[in-house]
């Protein structure tokens, strides 16, 4: 087993299932960490609102993943789409994430346990 602190991600527009192999001190085995859903914004006045609602609720849905990815020495993002990208580029722009190590990838819907076995397989876990 390894001492490097990794996280895999699969994440969509609604939902991001987490997977690391540390807690705050310790690296051990991955393990699952609960899914971080993202909020929806329904009817809006205008485009403008429903532009600015959706930008807010994608920053506070990043920074919910952030916040599990501290410490992480390296990262692998998973998931349909190009959210990966946007959240690759958020971490970048932080500067506690500038210079994380971030392999993206894309992948279709997938259960927890699928998300934990491709993360395994990917750190060779």
């Amino acid at each position: 087993m390894t001492d490097r602190k990794l996280a895999g991600i699969w994440i969509d527009t609604e939902k991001a299932i987490v997977v690391k192999n540390h807690d705050a001190q310790n690296a051990f085995k991955f393990f699952l960490c609960s899914p971080v859903k993202a909020e929806i914004q329904h009817g809006n006045s205008s485009e403008n609102a429903g532009n600015n609602a959706e930008r807010t609720n994608r920053i506070k849905f990043f920074k919910e993943v952030e916040h599990l990815l501290t410490n992480s020495q390296e990262v692998y993002i998973t998931g349909p789409g190009t959210i990966q990208e946007e959240l690759r580029n958020y971490l970048h722009d932080t500067a506690q994430f500038r210079n994380l190590k971030i392999d993206l990838d894309t992948s279709q819907k997938m259960s927890d346990e699928q998300v934990l076995e491709t993360v395994k397989e990917y750190f060779n876990a």
